[in-house]
């Protein structure tokens, strides 16, 4: 009976493993900037091919500026140039993309961005970017890589170092939203709840009305000095 009953609890404790980790649309078995025929079937496309900056743009502007190139198959940010967006715009979507930041980097994914102000960061919210061992913010939960920025902590242990790749999933449908980084949910928050509205009220967004209103907008990618690639950049729109 003791060894039925422990048997029962390594069932248990691996389902329960399996359910907080699910991992999105693989980029290992599969050449980067590509999809499956599966993932084809369920609406994925791609948002970057792996050759051209075509379908993106400098935040605010109609072209994309020298600071961003394609190296290595990625869409990655050599030198100044400032913050880009794709130039569709999107509701309820799941986003899938893979980044690499320098050690010590700082970037960030923002979604349902518009360019009615001076900076992405006034009404889009953002998805941390970061290197959290040798960048001041990882110390901050926060401020570290996964973290809805200055708004829900991410749980520490789930980036990998400056320098390797991460894979991370955006899911923004109507007012609910989830983090994803290398298979773990990092984040997950009710846009317009009384919580939401409490952290927006302590934060650094308080005076921007527009702050995380927009109902769709841009993909937008973070210039903050640092060299940042992206790559296997997809999407696939939710009902």
């Amino acid at each position: 009976m003791r060894a039925c009953l422990s048997l029962l609890a390594v069932v248990v404790v691996a389902s329960s493993c399996r359910a907080k980790s699910q991992s999105p649309p693989s980029s290992t078995s599969t050449p980067p900037n590509t999809l499956t025929d599966a993932e084809r079937s369920a609406g994925w496309r791609l948002l970057f091919d792996g050759q051209s900056t075509a379908g993106w743009r400098d935040y605010g502007k109609q072209t994309l500026s020298d600071g961003w190139t394609v190296k290595d198959s990625a869409l990655t940010r050599v030198g100044a140039g400032g913050d880009i967006v794709t130039n569709d715009e999107f509701g309820n979507f799941e986003l899938s993309i893979d980044w690499k930041i320098e050690p010590g980097g700082n970037s960030g994914i923002f979604y349902r961005a518009s360019e009615e102000k001076d900076e992405i960061y006034w009404n889009a919210v953002e998805m941390q970017v970061l290197d959290d061992a040798k960048h001041p913010d990882g110390q901050n939960p926060l401020q570290s890589a996964g973290a809805a920025y200055d708004l829900y902590p991410a749980p520490r242990g789930h980036v990998r170092p400056g320098g390797e790749w991460n894979s991370a999933r955006l899911v923004v449908n109507g007012n609910h939203v989830e983090h994803w980084l290398n298979g773990f949910k990092m984040v997950e928050y009710e846009i317009g709840s009384r919580d939401w509205d409490a952290k927006v009220a302590e934060s650094k967004f308080k005076p921007h009305p527009k702050f995380g209103k927009n109902r769709q907008g841009h993909i937008g990618l973070q210039d903050h000095g640092n060299i940042v690639a992206f790559r296997n950049i997809k999407i696939r729109i939710l009902p």
